[in-house]
């Protein structure tokens, strides 16, 4: 009898720790999409801006000219980063909200930006 408790709870304590890993591995991998979306954020809003100082230069001047190369330069980036917020935001959703394994499965190849080099180098350590 107590061998067979000694065994479950070193079970379930195996079971909580690669959970607590698995989280851990998600986790990391929102943070580094958010620090991505961040400076992409932070990329259109200076575009914006410079759209806006363009657009109040043309304005002043009597010469808006909405089919400057520059406009279009400037509009073709601002919606490039609203896209690229809008796939990180998805990436991150799938990751959040990613059912968990029901017993030790390893999500790793699941996340976005799996490297599988990194199991051919585990495999030849072990």
């Amino acid at each position: 009898m107590t061998m067979k408790k000694n065994s479950n709870w070193k079970a379930n304590l195996n079971r909580w720790l690669f959970s607590f890993h698995q989280e851990a591995i998600k986790a990391g991998v929102i943070g580094k999409k958010l620090l991505t979306a961040s400076r992409t954020n932070a990329h259109l809003k200076e575009t914006y801006e410079e759209l806006g100082r363009l657009l109040e230069k043309g304005v002043e001047s009597g010469e808006v000219d909405w089919d400057s190369a520059k406009v279009r330069a400037l509009l073709h980036t601002a919606k490039a980063c609203k896209k690229d917020l809008e796939h990180i935001e998805k990436q991150v959703y799938k990751i959040k909200f990613s059912a968990g394994p029901k017993g030790p499965e390893d999500i790793s190849r699941q996340l976005p930006d799996y490297n599988s080099d990194n199991d051919k180098d585990n495999d030849k350590k072990h």
